[in-house]
């Protein structure tokens, strides 16, 4: 079946047929793809690579204040990553409810994750050409990938609930994650050989830094082929999608409008919005934190993300785990409360101190997966059968889309103060607040009031 094309078949009962259990594996497994091919972007080209070099490459255009003045506004050379981050998911905010409605209407998600998924890895690709003093480039990019991968993202979460059953959400979303810190550390050795030893290969420090940024917009493109051939499409139900496309800020409009029919629902996404939004800004600056605050070379960062990959995988895993007995929402407040002390430990830590570093990226990576994980199945079982495009759009503006607000806070602290441990630890307050909301929501009423099966621990 090819990319555009809509399944119309009815559905089957048994274990053959397009619904059945066999079926649904394969999709499962084309689905865990997805993760595999686009969070090398999130790990090698946000987390690691891009901050520093952008600040970097933003200082050598910069006036003798230190300042680039991007359309007439003077903007610290320090604070232009955490902006163009910022402005991507605003311009994403736009994009996801209009992409969402489309694909509830028509039920046609794979051309819209097609299209979604080979701009950003365009743009990836696009940044080998980042050299000299293109800051504004940089930020062009940068701004059209971070907001591709939003859409994207939210096509991508909206099969979920079609692919797997109530009980098994948890299990299949953890292992999506799981799927996605694998390449991430995958790519990450290849890129600290390449840049370590740029010197052998005949490569510039520049050159090698613009090789890895490339590189993971060559892989996402490639491993997208994988879900776009396993996932299939689906006929729309009778009565629903049926949200005609307009504005971006009209169709938001309208699916808020109908999440107020479920209160419960919108007030998860509310907790959500705000802790998800300090472990986004977090992943997106640690890097700049790491090099400009606390003076570590590019190879550390590389091998200290490299650790929290992997420890992600087995974190996302073990986290499922723990949720089986003590419900998703437990389980994610007790990363919350890791979160919290990991911001607190990290606007202590000493300079040119690796090794406080690298405990710092093990207790990230040991609840990273496991709290995005469980908050993605979490939210699966609080959509309304038929909107799923729809609520995951809303969902993905507060995982990606309204994530502008932590970089946001993050580089004004920078710009007011000049120092980034007052920008680190101003991010405390997204994880205290969002605590309080998460554990203020009564998710099993949450659920039956959005008409589905209730979990026996959620």
């Amino acid at each position: 079946m090819t990319a555009g094309t809509t399944d119309t078949a009815e559905p089957a009962e048994g274990a053959a047929g397009p619904d059945g259990p066999a079926a649904r594996r394969r999709e499962q497994r084309g689905w865990y793809f997805y993760d595999f091919a686009c969070s090398v972007y999130s790990t090698s080209v946000v987390t690691v690579f891009l901050g520093p070099y952008l600040t970097s490459v933003a200082k050598a255009a910069a006036d003798p204040d230190g300042f680039v003045h991007p359309l007439g506004i003077p903007v610290r050379a320090g604070s232009l990553f955490a902006y163009a981050v910022s402005a991507s998911l605003v311009l994403a905010i736009v994009l996801m409810p209009v992409v969402g409605a489309a694909a509830d209407r028509t039920g046609r998600k794979k051309p819209l994750l097609a299209a979604t998924a080979y701009t950003g890895a365009a743009a990836t690709t696009a940044m080998f050409f980042l050299a000299g003093d293109r800051y504004l480039l940089g930020a062009f990019l940068l701004i059209v990938a971070n907001a591709a991968t939003a859409v994207a993202m939210m096509v991508y979460n909206s099969y979920l609930p079609q692919i797997a059953e109530p009980e098994e959400r948890d299990d299949v979303s953890s292992r999506g994650w799981a799927f996605g810190y694998t390449s991430g550390a995958l790519v990450l050795v290849l890129n600290l050989v390449l840049y370590s030893g740029h010197d052998s290969f005949g490569l510039s420090e520049s050159e090698a830094v613009r090789i890895c940024l490339a590189s993971a917009g060559l892989w996402w493109g490639v491993f997208t082929v994988i879900p776009l051939r396993r996932l299939r499409d689906r006929r729309v139900a009778p009565g629903g999608g049926g949200a005609a496309t307009g504005s971006g800020w009209r169709q938001l409009r309208a699916t808020l409008a109908d999440m107020r029919r479920h209160p419960l629902t919108l007030s998860f996404l509310l907790a959500y919005l705000v802790y998800n939004d300090g472990v986004q800004t977090v992943i997106s600056q640690a890097s700049v934190y790491g090099s400009e605050e606390l003076d570590l070379g590019q190879s550390t960062l590389i091998t200290a993300v490299l650790l929290v990959q992997v420890l992600a995988v087995a974190g996302a895993l073990a986290m499922g785990r723990v949720a089986r007995v003590y419900g998703a929402k437990r389980t994610i407040l007790g990363s919350l409360v890791v979160w919290t002390l990991i911001l607190v430990a990290g606007y202590f830590l000493p300079a040119g101190s690796p090794v406080y570093f690298y405990v710092l990226a093990a207790a990230i990576g040991l609840v990273l997966g496991g709290s995005q994980a469980l908050s993605r199945s979490l939210f699966s079982h609080l959509v309304p059968r038929g909107k799923e495009a729809e609520y995951f759009s809303a969902y993905e503006m507060s995982d990606r889309g309204l994530s502008w607000l932590g970089p946001l806070v993050f580089g004004l602290a920078y710009q007011l103060t000049g120092s980034y441990r007052d920008a680190i630890i101003s991010l405390v307050v997204f994880f205290v607040v969002g605590s309080v909301l998460l554990a203020r929501v009564p998710l099993r009423r949450a659920v039956a009031a959005a008409g589905n099966p209730v979990p026996e621990r959620i």
